[in-house]
């Protein structure tokens, strides 16, 4: 884990608030991140934990406080930012290659005829190098399975060299090895290059071992600290105003709520399974 606090941070959030018309899901949350540091967000569905990335990424303003990302105002299409969406296959007959896929992360941005010379090539290279994809750089996206597509998705968020990278459940519909893999390759990219993570999840033990700090959302509040601060019962039972059980067992973590306890009409059990 990332041991880099003491940098200037690259997110800056201060006294911010986030609601939609009477709903708030956040007030009064400030946050610094550090280059290098890997923060796992948590919670229930409808906490809030992709509207926190949307106002990372600018498309959703602040109702209050502040944001700063690496010294300026968040706003849409920042280069430092890397961005890794939620795993969607993609259909079986795309005849994208992998190595053009991440090559859109090179040059998408851009208008126009693209000229793709030595410069471009080593670069896509270089990326799916980076993320262990250079087997299967020449094979159709619709060909891969679901965790070597995510892989693809981590090379062509990084291809900017990101200050930051947003991971919106990046581990969904994949199975226990290639969640690992996905992980280990984030946790990588935080420790060996010194990016910040934002890590959005609803199953924490997966990224375990390399998260340094947990921003947990609950009905409207929210308790940040690292995995063993947060990750309690005394902690959860507060934050959601009812007893939660948290129990650990061969390095796994294991959450589990009273089956008639409710929040915002979800049983506990069904959001804090972790």
């Amino acid at each position: 884990m990332s041991e880099n606090t003491s940098r200037p941070p690259v997110i800056s959030l201060r006294d911010a608030q986030l609601s939609y018309g009477p709903r708030t899901l956040w007030d009064g949350l400030s946050l610094d991140l550090a280059a290098g540091e890997f923060l796992a967000v948590l919670g229930a569905n409808g906490s809030g934990k992709t509207s926190f990335l949307k106002v990372l990424l600018g498309l959703v303003p602040l109702s209050g406080g502040s944001l700063l990302i690496d010294g300026a105002p968040a706003q849409r299409g920042h280069r430092s930012i890397g961005y890794v969406p939620q795993h969607k296959n993609f259909a079986p007959d795309t005849a994208l290659r992998a190595r053009d896929l991440v090559g859109l992360g090179v040059d998408g941005h851009k208008w126009g005829v693209r000229i793709r010379g030595r410069g471009y090539k080593q670069q896509v290279d270089g990326l799916l190098a980076q993320v262990g994809a250079t087997p299967y750089a020449k094979i159709p996206v619709g060909m891969l399975s679901g965790g070597e597509q995510q892989r693809l998705r981590i090379a062509q968020a990084l291809a900017s060299n990101p200050k930051v990278l947003l991971c919106d459940e990046p581990l969904l519909s994949l199975d226990l090895h290639h969640q690992k893999a996905v992980s280990a390759l984030v946790g990588q990219q935080a420790k060996e290059h010194g990016t910040a993570v934002v890590f959005v999840t609803h199953e924490i033990n997966p990224i375990l071992d390399h998260v340094d700090r947990v921003l947990y959302l609950a009905g409207g509040r929210f308790t940040i600290g690292t995995p063993a601060q947060v990750m309690t019962t005394e902690v959860l039972s507060e934050l959601y105003g009812t007893h939660v059980e948290v129990l650990h067992s061969n390095g796994r973590i294991v959450v589990v709520g009273r089956p008639d306890a409710v929040v915002d009409g979800h049983t506990v059990d069904d959001v804090v399974s972790s």
